[in-house]
């Protein structure tokens, strides 16, 4: 209100008159949505996805997937919210191990496959989908696999989670492979899928 007697003072004082309004004139009457896309863009950067980078390869995740920070053998790990319904978070993990380490693309895919089980107990191995393929022009090799997830853990017994999901990618960067691994409940993982598949499709050497 205070404003709005401002400037109308401005305009009954410089009305008539062939001079320029003083300065404070302008200044009160500084549109307000100047102010608002400075709030908007400040809201904006806030939200920004990060940047994150391993073996010659740079991708970005999706702002609302939350960075572990550092962790042993892991280039990022990022917890996923968890789907309505489903009691526990998913998990994208990223391996790189150099660029002669951390085994074959075979070998791993297939330790990947033999940490899940069929309800009734039996390998999921013949229901898993392996695929040889291109993500952003790199040779790569994914995986899809689900049942119950046995762990993979190398220290202490793991503990069996049934209706999981594993969505899995090995991308051969410049620098060696890059493995990532996303497990978890399968509607949360189902629900996660679109957004890591742009990130990995958003891959950039």
């Amino acid at each position: 209100h205070q404003i709005s007697e401002a400037v109308a003072r401005c305009h009954v004082a410089c009305a008539g008159a062939h001079v320029r309004p003083p300065f404070h004139c302008f200044s009160y009457a500084r549109p307000m949505k100047h102010l608002i896309a400075l709030f908007v863009l400040s809201l904006t950067l806030v939200g920004l996805a990060r940047a994150e980078q391993a073996g010659g390869l740079t991708w970005t995740a999706p702002a609302e997937w939350k960075s572990q920070g550092e962790r042993p053998m892991r280039a990022a790990t990022y917890s996923i919210p968890a789907a309505k319904g489903d009691a526990e978070p998913a998990e994208l993990a990223v391996f790189f191990f150099g660029a002669s380490s951390g085994g074959g693309v075979d070998a791993n895919v297939k330790r990947w496959i033999e940490q899940f089980q069929k309800a009734d107990g039996t390998s999921a191995a013949k229901d898993a989908n392996v695929k040889k393929d291109k993500i952003a022009g790199l040779p790569a090799t994914t995986l899809d696999v689900k049942g119950t997830y046995m762990g993979g853990s190398m220290m202490g017994p793991s503990t069996p989670k049934p209706g999981y999901r594993l969505l899995g990618a090995i991308v051969e960067g410049p620098g060696g492979n890059v493995f990532f691994k996303l497990t978890g409940p399968e509607k949360t993982v189902t629900a996660a899928e679109k957004p890591f598949r742009k990130l990995l499709e958003g891959l950039k050497k």
